[in-house]
């Protein structure tokens, strides 16, 4: 039996005047899991987990629905119940004032806590993300920082309160194959200690495959696939799926030439009609090409495509 969701999505649709970003999308977060949302760029996914916490851009206009524990006032959640590490940790971090005055006053903007109260647990958080020497670090300000102690630093900004949900959204993009590793060791340590799930935005099907409970892999603002990041990345059953996995360079054999997906994503003002991906599918029949597929219960997992609904 599954446990009860956490954060609830129900046909989110955002959009940009007769532009549509995400459209009608709907999944769960079920306590303590990993949710991998992934896909190219122009997918939806950073527009969708700042859905999450109610941090749409401005002139967007929003409709569906985002439930935490039930409740739909993100805004009042937003820090408290739920937190974001950016995907730029130096411009989400103020250049003028020190981080662990930043991080106080995270602390403080949740409750009535004193200020050496909150600067005492400003300095225990940078150490726990492992940033040496915290009571000195504490007064530095971010362009003292590495690239790397920037992103544990978000990283205990944001579990500072202990959320029950942390969204991530991209949080190695800048940093090298070593410090990725280091920065998602940190991210999975936090969340463990507070108890928390995250959603995980990423490029990298590497990371959904190191630490990802589940995936859902979105094109043109739509849900593709959602299952168990094992299935979707063993046995793709979405043709997307499958190109962005055949793409991987260790998934082609030595000596033979790297695939790629033909053409590129449609922008959200200029969808095709029918099913999106169409026009870059091997598999596309007339029917893909008129009529959009909905996402279909199939071997475990929702997969929106009309070669897949027979099985």
């Amino acid at each position: 039996m599954k446990p009860e969701a956490l954060l609830t999505v129900h046909d989110l649709r955002i959009t940009f005047g007769a532009a549509e970003a995400v459209r009608g999308l709907s999944f769960d977060v079920r306590p303590r899991e990993v949710l991998a949302i992934v896909g190219e760029s122009g997918a939806g996914k950073s527009l969708t987990a700042r859905a999450l916490l109610g941090m749409v851009p401005r002139g967007a206009t929003t409709s569906g629905s985002v439930r935490l524990r039930g409740c739909a006032d993100l805004a009042a959640q937003r820090g408290r119940r739920i937190a974001l590490v950016p995907q730029d940790a130096l411009s989400a971090l103020s250049p003028v004032h020190p981080v662990g005055a930043q991080l106080a006053a995270a602390v403080r903007s949740v409750g009535r806590v004193s200020r050496r109260e909150a600067r005492s647990r400003a300095v225990a958080a940078l150490e726990r993300v492992g940033i040496p020497d915290a009571v000195r670090k504490a007064r530095a300000y971010p362009h003292e920082y590495s690239g790397g102690m920037r992103q544990r630093a978000v990283i205990a900004m944001a579990t500072i309160n202990e959320p029950d949900v942390l969204v991530a959204d991209e949080p190695t993009t800048a940093l090298d194959e070593e410090r990725r590793d280091q920065v998602l060791e940190v991210l999975a340590e936090q969340r463990t200690a507070v108890g928390a799930a995250l959603v995980l935005v990423t490029h990298d099907l590497d990371v959904v495959r190191q630490h990802a409970d589940r995936a859902l892999v979105m094109y043109a603002g739509r849900l593709t696939e959602l299952g168990t990041a094992e299935r979707v990345l063993n046995r793709p059953l979405a043709p997307y799926t499958a190109g962005l996995l055949a793409s991987l360079p260790q998934n082609v054999p030595p000596g033979r030439r790297l695939p790629t997906l033909p053409g590129a994503p449609p922008a959200p003002g200029a969808l095709p009609p029918g099913c999106a991906f169409a026009p870059r599918c091997p598999l596309a029949t007339d029917l893909c090409r008129h009529e959009e597929p909905e996402p279909r219960p199939l071997d475990g997992r929702l997969v929106a495509c009309h070669h897949r609904e027979d099985g």
